[in-house]
């Protein structure tokens, strides 16, 4: 039933967000994310980000949900964001 759902989805060009959790990726894993993102799926692998320093495994777990949130456009207001602010100062060239 779920892969049907899915088919449906690329069938009728909705957004179908996959997030696969197992890596290292085999060749066959690789040749098949490709099929997918061929066919217009967006795959996201459950890989947690570390640039908002998270302070614990719930932190860590969250980076990856609101990306997700943000695929599906349903921004948390708590996801970490770049900012000018948090970018590197530019130096002036004299």
């Amino acid at each position: 039933m779920l892969l049907r759902a899915a088919d449906v989805f690329l069938k009728e060009r909705r957004k179908l967000i996959l997030v696969p959790r197992e890596t290292p990726w085999n060749f066959i894993h690789a040749r098949n994310v490709v099929t997918l993102l061929e066919a217009g799926a967006i795959v996201l692998p459950a890989i947690p980000s570390f640039y908002s320093r998270p302070s614990s495994v719930t932190a860590v777990v969250d980076t990856v949900v609101w990306r997700i949130l943000d695929q599906i456009g349903l921004p948390n207001p708590a996801a970490y964001r770049w900012s000018e602010e948090s970018a590197s100062p530019k130096r002036k060239k004299s």
